[in-house]
């Protein structure tokens, strides 16, 4: 289906881009559902993550990206990077990389995956 020709490339682009939060439900060891809103990922937010891990662990970038995109339902933070080092030492490993995962899916796939069950 042919866009409007009133929207150029870029301004198509940012419309569908729809960089509104969406909620993210995770399922803890404890069997509680733990609850964030994330927008979808950006270039800007993928380099500034990748900059603050300091190397090519992926999980220190996952771990950067939950700290900087993971907002409560007011749209506050719920993370700053000086709860790194409790997250990582205090957090199950099980629990921190589940949340990391799910930042990192798109909710389209998380919506697929929901289909298949």
């Amino acid at each position: 289906m042919p866009a409007a020709p009133n929207l150029n490339a870029l301004a198509r682009l940012k419309k569908a881009a729809n960089l509104v939060p969406i909620k993210r439900i995770v399922t803890l060891t404890d069997g509680t559902e733990f609850e964030f809103w994330a927008t979808p990922l950006t270039m800007a937010e993928r380099e500034r993550a990748q900059k603050a891990a300091s190397s090519d662990d992926a999980a220190q970038f996952a771990l950067q990206l939950l700290v900087q995109k993971a907002l409560d339902e007011n749209d506050k933070r719920m993370f700053s990077a000086g709860m790194i080092p409790e997250l990582k030492n205090d957090v199950a490993d099980a629990d921190l990389q589940a949340l990391m995962l799910a930042m990192l899916t798109s909710p389209s796939e998380v919506n697929e995956e929901e289909a298949k069950n």
